[in-house]
């Protein structure tokens, strides 16, 4: 039963998606636009619980389909691989690594390229293949997984040694540049990423081809940094502390549906913060300012690529997703450097603290397995939409959803190529051919990255991560993975293990 409810989740929208491009008649195949943001936490989008300024975002929300139960992979690159493939990343050799050619596969923009779409790509690759050999058109952005947000490369004359780990890679026109230094001193990454993606828009203004646009930013993702007037927004909005942010999120939550009234809400794992020192708490609302800034500034420019498909009237005919690659972050790196949080010269993390607010009401965060770390905010939006506004909270998806999804509602084939074969995509894809819908096998979700495995069978979810037994939860009425139930259950737990090692073996 939840399988054919699941289905009929998923026919509802597309079938939405089909109704929109029937009454298109003058161009029968709509633009995408695929967008990703980096380490967002689940509740930091406005639609989503929020008190960030998302104006954009909550449009494209309350106007579309929020979903509550779409998944990550709980880490970037294998997230990336499993959203352009179709596939698990560990099919593709993404499983544990970005430093090997995606193998198995096919993407998303060379199956639409394919179907006449025009392809392009800018932003965030975190790969080594290069987007135009995973036919796309055109690509501008980052070859590595995070980057100074201000100042990628050298020094500049003028300026503060830029904050960096390790030289990064970056592709601009037909140059690969490593490092890369722009000479503007207005570069910040969600700007520039945003300025390729008008400078397309803008060339398919009188283009008869429709267009594919993989938006991939690296907001919020670390090093903190932002512009000063964004961060003047939000400073000193934080230093009610995380508890009082956590409980206001949890709230709105609530009363926006996002959530159930009797949501049980894990426990917390920030520190007291009547516990820190006054400069420390002082600390942590500038963090919790530049990375409220950053997503900010992200909104800011994806309202600048509405307004550009407005302008040349594509709007009504475009399809956009929204989504993050994982939860929010614990991770933390230091880097001083001269300078304040948020500027050229200091990379700061968000840290663990902020990133459980960030990841309101679910448990942990990036790297983990639990729903904190492998769900994803996730909104589809197209005008017309018959089910617009509507929150789907009951059945769930995941980044291997989306290409059969977009290629269904383009008409594009999934197919090998004569020199690369392809393994079938593990997607959801539903036929509608004259309307009608094809029901796929029954699936189950698994996911493992470094020491965390999970895997998911209707409301049942079984979890191991750092410890020697599976835990398992009931995510119908637990979804705050609060009460395990493996003691009461050994029996399931044992059946779900089974197919998740026989998934292992299969995959690897």
């Amino acid at each position: 039963m939840k399988l054919i409810r699941h289905i009929f989740f998923i026919s509802l929208i597309l079938i939405g998606f089909w109704g929109c491009s029937r009454k298109a008649k003058e161009n029968p195949k709509p633009n995408i636009i695929l967008i990703l943001a980096d380490d967002l936490g689940w509740s930091d989008l406005g639609c989503y619980g929020g008190e960030i300024s998302t104006p954009n975002l909550d449009s494209l929300g309350y106007n579309g389909v929020r979903l509550t139960q779409f998944y990550n992979t709980s880490k970037c690159f294998p997230s990336r691989a499993a959203l352009l493939t179709g596939l698990y990343a560990q099919q593709v050799g993404a499983g544990r690594t970005w430093k090997k050619p995606w193998i198995n596969s096919t993407t998303i923009g060379s199956l639409l390229q394919k179907a006449g779409y025009k392809t392009f790509w800018s932003g965030k690759h975190h790969g080594v293949d290069h987007p135009e050999d995973l036919g796309f058109d055109d690509y501008y952005g980052l070859f590595a997984g995070a980057c100074n947000h201000f100042n990628p490369g050298e020094q500049r004359p003028g300026e503060p040694e830029p904050a960096q780990k390790r030289i990064r890679k970056w592709v601009v026109g037909d140059q690969i540049h490593e490092p890369y230094t722009p000479e503007s001193k207005d570069f910040y990454t969600t700007d520039v990423f945003t300025d390729a993606a008008i400078r397309w828009i803008d060339q398919m203004e009188n283009d008869p081809n429709p267009f594919f646009l993989y938006l991939s930013y690296t907001a919020p993702h670390d090093p903190l940094m932002a512009w000063p007037e964004d961060i003047a927004k939000y400073r000193g909005k934080y230093r009610q502390g995380y508890k009082m942010i956590r409980q206001a999120r949890f709230q709105k939550q609530k009363d926006l549906g996002l959530i159930d009234p009797d949501f049980i809400l894990s426990d917390p794992t920030f520190d007291a913060w009547d516990g820190l020192s006054p400069e420390k708490q002082d600390e942590e609302d500038l963090k919790m300012a530049v990375y409220a800034a950053m997503v900010d500034r992200m909104d800011q420019n994806i309202g600048r690529v509405i307004s550009k498909l407005k302008d040349h009237k594509k709007f009504e005919n475009t399809l956009i997703i929204f989504l993050s690659d994982n939860g929010s972050s614990s991770e933390v790196v230091e880097i001083e450097g001269t300078g304040e949080i948020g500027t050229v010269g200091r990379w700061t993390s968000l840290g663990r603290n902020w990133a459980n607010v960030s990841n309101t009401p679910l448990r942990y965060y990036k790297n983990y397995s639990y729903e904190g770390g492998i769900k994803t905010p996730a909104i589809i939006h197209w005008s017309g939409l018959e089910n617009a506004g509507y929150i789907e909270k009951e059945h769930f998806g995941h980044f291997i959803d989306v290409l059969p999804t977009v290629l269904q509602v383009a008409g594009a084939e999934y197919r090998s190529e004569p020199t690369k074969p392809i393994l079938p995509y593990e997607g959801l894809a539903l036929g509608l051919e004259g309307g009608g819908i094809s029901i796929p096998k029954e699936r189950d979700l698994f996911w493992e990255w470094q020491d965390g495995m999970a895997m998911r069978r209707g409301d049942w979810k079984i979890v191991l991560e750092n410890s020697e037994s599976w835990e398992l939860y009931d995510l119908d009425k637990d979804p705050g993975e609060t009460n395990n139930l493996a003691k009461i259950r050994p029996d399931l737990v044992d059946e779900m293990h089974t197919a998740f090692t026989s998934w292992q073996k299969r995959v690897k």
